[in-house]
């Protein structure tokens, strides 16, 4: 008996330990799950919060439609897109839009006003039309109006000598084929034609620039240093004017602000007080010498030379005519976007029609004001014609989108497809109504005196002018 005791003590403390132990683990389990439930009810919490949070997020960054422009300077300010005429009734035209269009935003379900205006404005920018603002035609109009008797601006009077300097751009993306023909070669063509035809007391000079090295990185340092006098001031020689001009081959990177330093320095002994000063700058494309073209024009235009400056832009892509543009607002100047030889021909010929002007000024030192009010008229023709054809070009891309997409169900509505078009209609009308005014404002000012005429354009249309 005295054995058998300690056994049966050791066996109830072994089953009281365990029923102890087995009475714990329910407790110990509890624990758990109510800690694993006030976890999951915690992410359950903050992932409701998160979803919360990401449907205010979503809402916040829906894209605030821009207004749409509010004056012709503004319409001009927008970069162009995709300007050639495309049919929504052929194969290739179709497969055109499907990929112009291919990023517009999605306004497949319910879209509201904000995201129909939004969309509208991504689908306006791919057919936006280069247009030319007030700015441009003022320019033009001050520069067709040299030597006129009534011009106060001594910088715009004719002077005992004329001298027009081409400054060509020789880079190598001048070597791009348009038509059967290099950039450079229809460039050549067009200039050769146009200093041949300046009255023979014009001194002309040919400046070029990057036509030096290659495009290659290991070249740009020497590209970006090339500019050079190739026919200094003198009366066009057509043999050594075409001796000088046939050196010029396509070839490096361009550097636009070493090229109007350079003129400047080409221009220092005809001072603007006894010398009419004419500068053109012909150039396919931006500046890529980590330079500043707009502050060496600026200098040119600010020197004792006061030189006359328009910049010419060859096929310039978007990136080019901004800089170009900025470069002619700058020194007050014309812009103009050719496209080949002829439109560069005609661009040119403006000058030949000043250099004519100061001839006969030479002679007889008096112009009649009929002249000159019929040849604002024809510039005021011609900037309405031309204005005009864009603003129903674009219009009409802009609807054919819209119709094309709707018929392939890539805008659902036809609530949103008549929206747009009501908005499309209504904006392009808003552009007529506009060039309207600006014709009748031009109409009425031709029979003003120049300075009269061209204060009154400025103060009505360019108060507001975008930078």
């Amino acid at each position: 008996m005295k054995r058998i005791i300690p056994i049966l003590t050791v066996i109830f403390v072994i089953v009281f330990m365990s029923a102890c132990s087995e009475k714990a683990k329910p407790e110990k389990s509890n624990e758990l799950e109510e800690k694993s439930t006030s976890e999951e009810k915690q992410g359950t919490d903050k992932g409701q919060e998160a979803d919360e949070d990401n449907s205010d997020s979503g809402k916040d960054s829906e894209i605030e439609a821009a207004p749409l422009p509010k004056s012709l300077s503004e319409v001009a300010a927008l970069s162009p897109g995709y300007t050639s005429y495309i049919s929504i009734l052929d194969e290739e035209g179709q497969k055109k839009i499907d990929e112009l269009t291919k990023d517009l935003p999605n306004i497949s379900d319910n879209p509201t006003e904000n995201e129909l205006n939004h969309f509208y404005n991504e689908l306006l920018a791919i057919f936006q039309q280069d247009y030319q603002g007030p700015e441009d035609l003022i320019a033009r109009l001050k520069f067709s109006s040299i030597g006129s008797p009534d011009v106060e601006d001594p910088r715009m009077q004719f002077k005992d000598n004329l001298n027009v300097l081409v400054i060509l751009d020789g880079s190598g993306s001048m070597a791009k084929d348009i038509g059967g023909q290099t950039q450079m070669a229809a460039a050549k063509k067009a200039i050769v034609q146009f200093v041949g035809s300046l009255p023979k007391e014009t001194n002309v000079g040919l400046r070029v620039y990057g036509h030096k090295g290659t495009g290659s990185s290991a070249d740009k340092e020497m590209s970006c240093s090339s500019s050079d006098l190739l026919y200094p001031f003198q009366p066009y020689d057509k043999a050594a004017f075409q001796k000088s001009l046939d050196q010029v081959q396509p070839a490096g990177w361009t550097p636009t602000e070493l090229a109007l330093t350079e003129a400047q320095k080409d221009l220092a002994s005809y001072d603007g007080a006894s010398n009419t000063n004419i500068v053109y700058l012909v150039s396919d494309g931006i500046s890529t010498c980590d330079d500043d073209p707009v502050a060496a024009a600026k200098a040119l235009y600010d020197s004792n030379i006061t030189p006359i400056i328009n910049v010419i832009g060859f096929n310039v892509d978007h990136d080019g005519q901004r800089q170009l543009k900025e470069v002619a607002k700058a020194v007050e100047g014309t812009y103009q976007d050719v496209q080949d030889a002829a439109s560069l021909q005609k661009e040119l010929d403006q000058a030949k029609d000043i250099a004519k002007k100061w001839a006969e000024w030479k002679e007889s030192e008096a112009k009649s004001l009929s002249y000159e009010r019929t040849k604002k008229g024809l510039e005021i023709f011609g900037y309405d014609a031309k204005e005009y054809k864009k603003v129903v070009d674009e219009g009409q891309q802009v609807g054919f989108a819209l119709q094309y997409l709707y018929q392939t169900k890539k805008i659902m509505s036809r609530e949103s497809h008549d929206y747009l078009r009501t908005r499309n209609s209504e904006y392009h009308d808003w552009i007529k109504s506009q060039q309207n005014a600006l014709k009748e404002d031009l109409k009425k000012m031709n029979d003003m005196q120049y300075n009269e005429a061209i204060q009154a354009l400025e103060d009505k249309y360019l108060q507001n002018t975008p930078d």
